[in-house]
């Protein structure tokens, strides 16, 4: 059984539902939502749940729409990524932030605040989801420091409710 607390559970109407996907299309470049979908929104003690057809395919993290990591693996998108190399691999997967220097590559549009997807350099499948404390051309130059606050990644707490499911 997982660990995380879900309340408050209720349907989204269609206006709702349409807000959510523009937002999501803008930060992702992805349709996230197909018309006749049940989609469900409650809360958590960190942020806000998405349920796409009963699965855990979003979050509301401080009033901003993004993707778990299943959602990511089920709409893969085009925008908001972070490359990193397979040294930090273990470390992401671990729910580690992460560093500048373990950064290959990034999305030039990132600023700081922003909600980010991370993927290795070998596979390009998404590992984490965090928020960007510096730009995305920062990331290129591999600064040391801290790049990316870790927010949900595989294997997390919110990755097991659908396991539980």
């Amino acid at each position: 059984m997982s660990d995380i607390r879900i309340r408050k559970r209720h349907r989204l109407r269609e206006k709702e539902i349409k807000v959510l996907d523009e937002e999501l299309r803008s930060r992702l470049g992805v349709e996230v939502f197909v018309p006749g979908e049940a989609v469900d929104r409650a809360e958590s003690t960190e942020f806000d749940v998405l349920f796409i057809n009963n699965q855990v395919q979003g979050i509301i993290y401080q009033g901003k729409a993004f993707l778990t990591v299943r959602g990511l693996l089920k709409h893969p998108p085009s925008k908001a990524y972070v490359v990193v190399d397979m040294g930090a691999v273990p470390f992401v997967t671990k729910g580690a932030d992460v560093m500048g220097p373990g950064i290959v590559d990034a999305d030039p549009a990132i600023v700081p605040g922003d909600l980010v997807w991370i993927k290795d350099v070998k596979n390009g499948r998404p590992l984490a989801i965090g928020e960007a404390l510096i730009s995305g051309d920062q990331m290129r130059t591999r600064s040391p420091g801290k790049a990316i606050n870790s927010i949900h990644y595989v294997a997390d707490k919110l990755w097991k409710v659908d396991e539980d499911q």
